[in-house]
């Protein structure tokens, strides 16, 4: 497999958010011909001016993923064009870690290699393409695009002008097949015109992920530009938030526009177009890209489980790209504890578990490097930036797929990643219990409410607190049964038993029968008690669980319900059942009610975050985890 390719440029200087073409000529005969590709940042593929293929896995440099892509159906007898466009992000961001731009390419059949990547491969810096754009749609997502469609040519159907010989950018390392299906792509939505002055606005119906389509007439050159976002403010997409701004460019030349950007996906309800003058729009919309994922169908008998189970799987599928992602509007990141909540679910709401998806998430979590042997708050990522807690998730995330996959595999595969996370912990220790990260680039955050959410990027005196240790002792635990399976030592084995003592000693306050967070803290929460339960810490969890369910604890957001709802689960799963699901009837009915055709960061919505919440959060689709579970 690429024996001959060269990971190419067409030059050796380079910015960020650049784009590259490039065109390759080849000649077939009536046989299945393969093309193998593999790109820094995100690709387009057209195969003699059709569209064929495109999006690159979420990769590291020395985990490089590539597609085999079959070109049978495009190609005709002779000679044959294949164009490539490829979208280099930059050097890091929060979800990319890519120093150089490159492609590699082989085009293969049974007679051989056809074509491959070279110094000889014709190409160019992008005409269409603003290279170099510093507009960002937000921290997380990067950068935005700008296209000028006045310097369109005809370079896709071989007509064109400004080609050279390409550079070899970098040398050659091992690379491995993707691990998951590509994505499909299913029929245009055309979105409804709700007005055409003073802006274009446009209603998808329901929010949706996908590639953004146009076709439109202008009588003369002007600039648009396309807002997008998951609901209306004012009677206007809320486009600019704070450090934010969910927006694209095009340049329109005089006549007919089409568009279509097959790399940017986007995650909306609603579209707005800015002119500078008059035009027509012929339509707007999107090109869905969903997962494919075969589902259960179980369902709850309550009709009011049933529609918050769909908002729900709704969510959860729109939240699946290259891996999970937290929120497709907003951030499209992978994180450990998200993912966590999203595998849970997808064990019970997909027939085969979503074992494989899963398994290449857990898998590119694990090719994560950092100095201080904890987890980036993202994968891939070039942020310096971790939570800690949320490196723990990711052990106790190993066992569960372990429990309910039965795949031993990744287990042992990753088991000393695990071991290293681990140490990471027992050496951040003092007086027998373990401490917060110091350092800016350590958020020691657990949740979105009160006492548990921290500051972000601010140093935090190395002190221990309660949560952190609790969490701690059921990653130990979960490490403690993989140890089991994988029939390995424990390097850690009673310590969990050790940091329980230390717990009650310095949280639990007897009169009250209460744990806190820190010393200094006296506000009971409703997430420190729930993980004193599950971390086996508390003396009377009977009374505990009467507390947990008093309303009178700080409440957890909806994304650590879990933990509230598994200590119910294991003192008395029957006694506290209906009131687990009149918990989670009562929050999602706000969102039924809402209209919402997926489920919210928060139960706040869009207000949360200085309005600036997701209306599609994976996290929060965790009720279809306990509508199975409690069935039972």
């Amino acid at each position: 497999m690429f024996k001959q390719a060269q990971w190419i440029w067409p030059d050796s200087d380079f910015n960020e958010n650049e784009y590259g073409e490039f065109y390759q000529q080849f000649s077939w005969k009536q046989e299945k011909t393969t093309l193998s590709i593999s790109v820094r940042g995100d690709y387009t593929l057209f195969v003699n001016g059709m569209f064929a293929a495109s999006n690159q896995y979420a990769d590291f440099e020395h985990y490089k993923i590539y597609d085999d892509i079959d070109l049978t159906p495009y190609l005709k007898e002779g000679e044959n064009t294949l164009c490539i466009i490829v979208w280099y992000f930059g050097a890091s961001g929060m979800r990319y870690l890519t120093p150089k731009p490159g492609l590699l390419y082989e085009i293969k059949s049974q007679g051989g290699i056809l074509a491959y990547s070279s110094e000889k491969t014709l190409s160019r810096k992008s005409l269409t393409y603003h290279n170099g754009l510093t507009k960002k749609i937000s921290p997380q997502l990067g950068y935005s695009f700008s296209y000028d469609a006045t310097k369109e040519d005809a370079w896709l159907q071989g007509d064109f002008c400004g080609f050279t010989f390409s550079a070899i950018i970098s040398e050659k390392k091992p690379l491995l097949p993707r691990p998951i299906q590509k994505h499909q792509i299913l029929p245009f939505v055309t979105g409804k015109v709700l007005r055409t002055e003073p802006t274009l606005l446009i209603d998808l119906g329901e929010e949706m992920v996908g590639l953004c389509s146009f076709s439109l007439f202008s009588k003369e050159e002007q600039t648009i530009t396309v807002g997008y976002g998951e609901l209306l403010d004012h009677g206007h997409v809320k486009r600019i938030l704070p450090g934010r701004d969910f927006s694209f460019c095009y340049k329109t030349k005089i006549g007919q526009n089409e568009y279509t950007n097959h790399m940017f996906r986007l995650a909306c309800r609603y579209l707005e177009i800015e002119y500078e003058k008059p035009l027509t729009l012929d339509f707007m919309g999107l090109l869905p890209q969903v997962y494919p994922v075969k589902e259960e169908p179980w369902r709850p008998d309550n009709e009011l489980d049933k529609e918050i189970y769909e908002i729900c799987l709704n969510t959860l599928t729109l939240c699946m790209m290259e891996h999970y992602v937290d929120c497709p509007w907003r951030e499209q990141c992978l994180y450990a504890f998200d993912s966590r909540n999203q595998m849970l679910v997808g064990y019970r709401a997909f027939s085969d578990k979503n074992k494989t998806y899963a398994r290449s998430n857990l898998l590119l979590m694990s090719k994560d490097n950092r100095e201080d042997r904890l987890l980036s708050i993202c994968f891939p990522s070039g942020e310096d930036l971790t939570i800690p807690s949320f490196s723990l998730y990711y052990i106790v995330a190993i066992k569960e797929y372990l429990q309910y996959c039965g795949d031993c595999s990744l287990a042992q595969e990753v088991f000393s990643k695990l071991e290293s996370i681990l140490t990471a912990f027992t050496e951040n220790m003092e007086d027998g219990l373990v401490c917060k990260f110091p350092g800016s680039n350590h958020w020691n955050f657990y949740d979105w409410s009160p006492y548990a959410s921290s500051s972000l990027k601010e140093s935090e005196q190395k002190v221990p607190d309660m949560l952190i240790n609790c969490i701690s002792v059921i990653a130990l635990e979960a490490f403690a049964e993989i140890c089991e399976k994988l029939g390995k030592e424990n390097r850690f084995d009673g310590l969990a038993k050790q940091i329980r003592n230390r717990i009650k000693e310095c949280f639990y306050h007897e009169e009250t029968g209460l744990f806190f967070i820190s010393v200094k803290n006296e506000q009971p929460t409703e997430l420190a008690n729930s993980l004193a339960i599950l971390a086996d810490v508390a003396p009377d969890k009977e009374a505990l669980c009467e507390k947990l369910i008093s309303k009178t604890l700080v409440p957890c957001s909806l994304s650590m319900k879990c933990f509230k709802y598994d200590a119910l689960i294991k003192v008395n799963q029957e006694k506290y059942k209906a009131v687990i699901l009149e918990e989670i009837r009562t929050t999602y009915n706000t969102m039924l009610d809402a209209g919402s055709t997926t489920v919210w960061e928060t139960a706040e919505g869009h207000t949360a975050f200085h309005n600036a919440g997701s209306l599609c959060h994976g996290w929060s689709a965790i009720p279809i985890y306990y509508y199975h579970k409690l069935s039972k």
